[in-house]
């Protein structure tokens, strides 16, 4: 081994970069033009620049330079004379299937998210991903800023899931996943588990898990790792957004007061304000059952008196003569 250099066994694996995303950022109230121009979709922010060196930005007819805001939703902005078609925000949940890939496309011609969407729902992109065996909650958005707020690792934006595990997970192991396990990657953010229920006659465990990070097939690697594979597994929420009572493969668009309450997380996640898994006030265990009359519960033990601690006390009842 050359002088210097760590053994293989102990090595840290090397950080991958952060992919950076590709999704479309949406622009509201003012904006430099370039930033404007590279959300419609017209080239990269130093091409949009070139643009307005050229002269061929005009904002309500007028030529822009470089430098010049303006707000998409008042003003007219166009290159070359063509007016941008800006899209507004749009913000959709979609019940994922079993056999249906988080996509809009897909190269070997499986079914799609996309495929579930109505015609009005265009522009939408899924806010990560689930695994083709996964079902459950897909938020779709066109609103790229706040999508890469909502996946951000740094944000610790919240996702809660229903899992069904084959045979008993033991407190023990829920506190390995709440503490965070040891994957390939590196070892997991701490986590939440609720509502663990085993049921003895399907050997199977029932529980809910929510999470603060999105890695490839996070759940089941961590339930692999201790030994519970998992049997089934549906997304139910993301931050505010819940699943609810939509269908499997229906898809409706956010209404108003759910998108005021994204929005509002949104925000609290940027400002640092949302506090993460690890910070939250635990629950404290259950108290144990009282014994009864029936004989209920488990019954207390009382240790007897040591020798000479306690004096006896004289007997009230009067000496017979």
């Amino acid at each position: 081994m050359a002088e210097g250099r760590t053994p293989r066994h102990v090595r840290r694996p090397k950080k991958k970069a952060a992919r950076r995303s590709t999704a479309p950022e949406l622009v509201t109230g003012q904006a430099r033009l370039q930033k404007i121009l590279a959300a419609a979709g017209l080239g990269s922010r130093r091409a949009t620049e070139q643009y307005l060196r050229d002269g061929r930005v005009t904002v309500n007819g007028r030529t822009a330079k470089l430098g010049d805001s303006a707000d998409p939703a008042t003003d007219v902005i166009a290159l070359d004379g063509e007016k941008l078609g800006l899209q507004r925000p749009s913000y959709w949940i979609l019940h994922k299937p079993v056999g249906v890939v988080t996509t809009m496309s897909d190269p070997e011609g499986r079914p799609t998210v996309a495929d579930l969407l109505p015609p009005r729902a265009s522009g939408v992109f899924p806010v990560g991903r689930l695994d083709i065996e996964t079902t459950g909650l897909v938020l779709l958005t066109n609103d790229g800023a706040m999508a890469q707020t909502l996946l951000h690792p740094s944000t610790g934006g919240e996702k809660e899931y229903r899992v069904v595990l084959k045979g008993e997970l033991l407190a023990k192991d829920a506190a390995r996943i709440e503490r965070g396990i040891m994957l390939e990657d590196g070892r997991t953010k701490p986590a939440r588990v609720d509502e663990r229920h085993y049921d003895p006659d399907r050997a199977i465990t029932r529980l809910k898990i929510v999470l603060t990070e999105g890695r490839n097939r996070q759940i089941r690697r961590m339930m692999l790792a201790i030994g519970r594979p998992v049997k089934s597994l549906a997304r139910t929420r993301m931050g505010p957004i819940r699943l609810g009572k939509l269908r499997r493969g229906e898809a409706r668009p956010l209404r108003s007061g759910e998108i005021a309450a994204l929005k509002s997380y949104v925000e609290r996640l940027r400002a640092g304000e949302e506090p993460g898994i690890s910070s939250r006030p635990v629950a404290p265990p259950s108290p144990r059952a009282k014994p009864t009359a029936r004989g209920g519960g488990r019954p207390t033990q009382t240790r007897a008196p040591r020798k000479g601690t306690r004096k006896k006390k004289a007997s009230r009842r009067p000496s017979r003569k």
